[in-house]
């Protein structure tokens, strides 16, 4: 009996347009990243379940794929690449030097519920800086944010930044003290977005006893957000300072990260203070981040990440802050796809390389090893075929330019050269000048 091809729900293949698109996207972030300093670490995808568990929030918890291993070890699939890299931290703390700039590209797992842009297997793509309580560090990672979606063409974008100390002085100014009633209040004002006001409202009333009127001014503190320039926003919240020192430093905090950014070459427009971001991971203590883009808002945000002091303490008793964000891959890429920015190639190549005569085959494998020597991607057809075939070849797998070796009225294996894209042709050019082409587009 034959097995019906079939993937399950939340989980998907990469035909090669998409992963071109996506190794491409990796590519260019990846270049941002060691730019900035940061080096690339792996982890394993499996960890022993306690590594895991109580990490993330109530929700991400019961998403966890935790199952026995055939060593009865009770283990459990990660979900992000952040608690790995608290345990990789701990483990090897004596082996690195401080403060740490890493960054991680890998699968991670959640069994939460699949729709468009979200998977139960996605790529995560992390950068972290660790050892530090500096805000210049903070700074940096928003600085990363920006320069990768703009290495990737993306121009309208938002990056949103708030601070945990400032929602958690909100809370305690209206008497939410008790720290499981604090972070259950700020994953319900987290759904905001999702399930709207009266959800948010109804759920702070059923889950935290939270009467209407109360949660309504809660959600007008945690609704500011900056509309204008940075100076109007912050005197207009000045008087905040004044509820409580925590909700104090949060606001100062965010205050001096403005004044880092200040004279770099961004767009002031890009970057945004709003509130409401609570980030629904329990392990932020400081500045945190959601970034949008502004044309399809609806996807969710696309890179996400903050500032997590506590976070190896669950490994070492040595306290250990970082900070850092991680790109959503899989929802960018659906993203960029859904705004026309990937390219709609299916071939690494750039050329295709095609021959009329079996004879002219060791030849163009000799061709095809000087044009890659000359760093020219290139591809052989294998088969001697009418021409409409490769040609049609090329244009379905979008290669750029495609290169005939035939016989003209002056030579053997003369070479013709046509641009795929602009239809230009030219007829028994020498080797070097179809290099020079290639080099020049």
């Amino acid at each position: 009996m034959l097995i019906t091809p079939r993937t399950l729900s939340g989980f998907k293949d990469c035909l090669p347009q998409e992963a071109m698109a996506k190794k491409n996207l990796l590519q260019k972030v990846s270049e941002v990243f060691l730019k900035f300093g940061f080096v690339p670490i792996e982890t394993p995808h499996l960890e022993y379940a306690e590594v895991l568990v109580k990490q993330g929030s109530d929700e991400i918890q019961k998403e966890l794929y935790r199952f026995k291993d055939k060593g009865d070890r009770d283990v459990a699939l990660r979900f992000d690449l952040t608690v790995p890299l608290a345990r990789f931290i701990a483990q090897y703390q004596n082996q690195l030097q401080l403060p740490f700039k890493r960054f991680a590209i890998g699968n991670v797992f959640r069994g939460e519920r699949a729709q468009k842009g979200r998977y139960r297997e996605f790529t995560q793509c992390d950068f972290d800086f660790i050892g530090s309580d500096s805000l210049s560090c903070d700074a940096e990672i928003l600085q990363v944010i920006y320069a990768s979606l703009v290495n990737l063409d993306i121009d309208e974008f938002s990056i949103r930044i708030n601070h945990r100390k400032i929602l958690n002085g909100i809370c305690k100014h209206f008497g939410i003290t008790q720290p499981q009633d604090v972070n259950a209040t700020l994953r319900i004002i987290d759904k905001l977005d999702k399930i709207g006001e009266e959800g948010v409202l109804a759920e702070l009333d059923s889950e935290l006893g939270i009467k209407e009127q109360q949660a309504k001014e809660i959600l007008q503190y945690v609704s500011i957000k900056q509309n204008g320039s940075s100076e109007e926003f912050f005197a207009s919240i000045a008087h905040l300072k004044q509820w409580n020192d925590e909700l104090k430093e949060g606001i100062e905090d965010i205050e001096r990260l403005y004044e880092i950014l200040k004279p770099l070459q961004m767009d002031k427009d890009c970057y945004r203070v709003h509130f409401c971001i609570a980030r629904g991971l329990g392990y932020y203590t400081g500045i945190v981040y959601e970034t949008i883009l502004t044309q399809i808002p609806s996807i969710g945000s696309v890179c996400s990440g903050g500032r997590y002091d506590n976070l190896t303490t669950t490994f070492s008793k040595q306290k250990m802050s970082g900070v850092g964000a991680s790109i959503g891959v899989d929802r960018l890429l659906a993203a960029m796809k859904e705004l026309k920015l990937l390219e709609g190639k299916s071939t690494s190549a750039r050329a295709l390389l095609v021959c009329m005569s079996e004879e002219y085959m060791a030849y163009a494998h000799t061709l095809a090893e000087s044009f890659r020597r000359s760093d020219i991607a290139i591809e052989i057809y294998p088969d001697i075929v009418k021409l409409k075939k490769p040609f049609s070849y090329a244009n379905t797998l979008g290669h750029e330019f495609v290169l005939v070796i035939g016989e003209s009225e002056f030579k053997a294996k003369s070479i013709t050269l046509k641009n795929m894209t602009s239809g230009m042709q030219l007829e028994d050019i020498s080797f070097l000048k179809t290099l020079e082409i290639l080099k020049q587009n």
